[in-house]
């Protein structure tokens, strides 16, 4: 008897439901992302295979909330920022998920991890569904790592990759990407919704039973997120951002859930001809190699998890040829910079009508937490005045509205990085703690202070 066959229409986007097919995707906003789907098969049960709900087993048992469970052993990478990034070391029986930009270096930088940990004693496992074997056993002499004992792989069904696995018996696997893998238990295309979302159902549960580290390559679309439904985040312990700029050599590797450890702690890279190795001074790669910089220019201490890093943050403003001023940010949130523009004005009389304001950070490197705003205040107003901020001076605080500047985390950390590699003032909060190493802290309590420091002559211009 044939099975009854009904079919949905999904969005590609975010995953939505919807029962007829539209324009746009009422969950997400997005345009012409709905696709139709069949829906003959439920989500992770492959042919042959009894659903989760037939399956008749043991009773659930509870335990206490305060009983003693054996911690998860970690598995040190050996990589250092890899294992900084992880917490430690990868946890076994858990699922991480990468993504990044092509090109950026995943597939490299998973290619050296498997063979740092096949070099270990740990049985590892790379699946490539986008390349060929000779790809890879080319990128591996380049890298030097071809005499590792990795077991190498092409393969995009799901099927055979899980018997595969349940063969080998793997301590660590590499799934080069999901969104290549499809299951011949659904009628999607792969690389859609279903798919993406079934296999990694799939591969995620082996990987719990088996006790496997799993890590999955996802790919992601064009505003920087990963593609396909935020299931599949839900699905895993550890969703990871592999970012960089092309034309610079360093990479981030950006926590951005960890259930084994911190959210907010990244790894720095350096790319060599030899692959990506962990940078040795992550501030010098974000910071100018002149003695003194221009105008327009502010060094902010920044804190990524536990880690200080010193990073330029470059401004320009200069009269605009046009009616209407332009507003460009690199590396910087465009709203923030609106915010501290409004207050400049606001609170201190400064003036930016009919101005071209260009705001970058040096390097590549993004700044995500408010306590950069006092850089970018600086930078600004040393741009529009003309003058330099004082040398080997450091930045850090958030602006309020009100003009006052708010203590940052953590500040003694950011300023014991601004003493080590040679700063010898630090302007921020005035909370802000003393510090050693010959180094001056300035409190700025409200933004005013900072412009009759750098443009006493441009306010009320």
């Amino acid at each position: 008897m044939a099975k009854a066959s009904t079919s949905a229409f999904v969005c590609q986007a975010c995953g939505a439901v919807h029962a007829k097919w539209a324009g746009r995707c009422e969950a997400c906003g997005e345009w012409n992302t709905l696709i139709e789907e069949a829906t003959s098969a439920p989500p992770g049960a492959l042919k042959g295979e009894k659903t989760p709900t037939a399956k008749r087993g043991p009773k659930t048992e509870f335990i206490a909330l305060n009983a003693d469970v054996e911690t998860p052993p970690r598995v040190v990478i050996g990589v250092e920022e890899l294992d900084r990034v992880f917490g430690g070391g990868i946890v076994p029986s858990s699922a991480t998920l990468i993504g990044g930009d092509p090109g950026i270096g995943k597939s490299t930088l998973l290619l050296q991890a498997a063979a740092r940990l096949a070099r270990n004693g740990v049985k590892t496992v790379y699946v490539s569904g986008e390349e060929a074997a000779a790809q890879i056993q080319e990128r591996a002499k380049r890298l030097k790592v071809a005499n590792s004992p990795v077991q190498l792989a092409t393969e995009t069904d799901l099927r055979r990759i899980l018997a595969a696995l349940k063969e080998s018996n793997p301590g660590f696997v590499v799934i080069d990407s999901i969104q290549t893998v499809w299951s011949d238990a659904l009628e999607a295309a792969p690389g859609s919704v279903a798919q993406v979302r079934a296999c990694a159902q799939e591969l995620v549960r082996w990987a719990k039973k088996s006790g496997a580290a799993l890590v999955l390559v996802g790919h992601v679309t064009k505003e920087g997120t990963i593609a396909g439904p935020r299931v599949v985040e839900h699905m895993v312990d550890a969703v990871f951002y592999f970012e960089g700029e092309r034309g610079h050599q360093f990479r981030i590797l950006r926590a951005v859930k960890n259930r084994f450890g911190p959210t907010d702690e990244i790894g720095i890279f350096e790319m060599h001809a030899l692959g990506l190795t962990p940078a040795k001074e992550p501030s010098a790669l974000f910071l100018s190699n002149e003695a003194e910089p221009g105008g327009g220019t502010a060094v902010f201490a920044a804190m990524e998890g536990s880690r200080p890093v010193l990073a330029e943050v470059q401004a320009l403003v200069a009269k605009s040829p046009f009616g209407t001023p332009r507003r460009s940010v690199i590396g910087f949130d465009s709203g923030r910079l609106a915010m501290i523009m409004a207050v400049l004005e606001a609170r201190c009389g400064m003036n930016f009508a009919g101005m071209d304001v260009y705001l970058s950070v040096a390097g590549g490197y993004r700044i995500n937490e408010p306590a950069g705003d006092l850089a970018a205040a600086a930078a600004l107003l040393s741009s529009l005045s003309g003058n330099r901020v004082p040398p080997r001076s450091v930045f850090f605080g958030e602006i309020a509205l009100s003009g006052a500047v708010r203590a940052a985390p953590r500040m003694d950390q950011r300023l014991k990085e601004a003493a080590r590699l040679g700063f010898q003032r630090a302007y921020g909060p005035d909370s802000s703690p003393a510090a050693d190493g010959g180094l001056t802290v300035t409190p700025i309590a409200r933004l005013i202070a900072l412009v009759d420091l750098l443009a006493p002559d441009a306010a009320n211009a």
